[in-house]
C-alpha cells in the first residue's frame, strides 16, 4: 500500500466506506479509526480528499476484583472521537466493517 518516489513514502489510502484505518497524526496518532464518509476529489471548502472517520479515542483499562464500584466504572470507559481527516494522515489496513 505504499509507494516510494524520490526517497519519499506516501501511504496510498484505498477510501472504501467502512474500511478500517489508522490515524497518523495528530492527537489520535496510532488509533484505529473506520471511514463513514470520503470525498476523494475534496470539496471547495476542502479542496484536498478527506474522509469523515470515527473511532475511539481512549480505551477501557484492566479491572480486578479488588477495585471499588466507583473506579470500575471510571476505568470502564470509552472515548470515541469523529473528525475529518486528510486522507494523507490515514493508512488502511486489510480489515472491512459491515454497518
Amino acid at each position: 500500500l505504499c509507494f516510494s518516489s524520490l526517497g519519499r513514502t506516501e501511504a496510498v489510502v484505498s477510501t472504501q466506506s467502512t474500511g478500517v484505518v489508522l490515524v497518523l497524526n495528530g492527537r489520535n496518532a496510532a488509533r484505529k479509526a473506520v471511514i463513514i464518509k470520503s470525498q476523494e476529489d475534496g470539496t471547495a471548502e476542502r479542496p484536498y480528499g478527506h474522509a469523515l472517520v470515527i473511532g475511539i479515542s481512549s480505551y477501557p483499562k484492566k479491572v480486578t476484583k479488588s477495585m471499588g464500584k466507583k473506579k470500575q466504572n471510571k476505568r470502564s470507559k470509552i472515548k470515541p472521537f469523529v473528525k475529518v481527516y486528510n486522507l494523507n494522515h490515514l493508512q488502511t489496513t486489510r480489515y472491512q466493517l459491515d454497518l
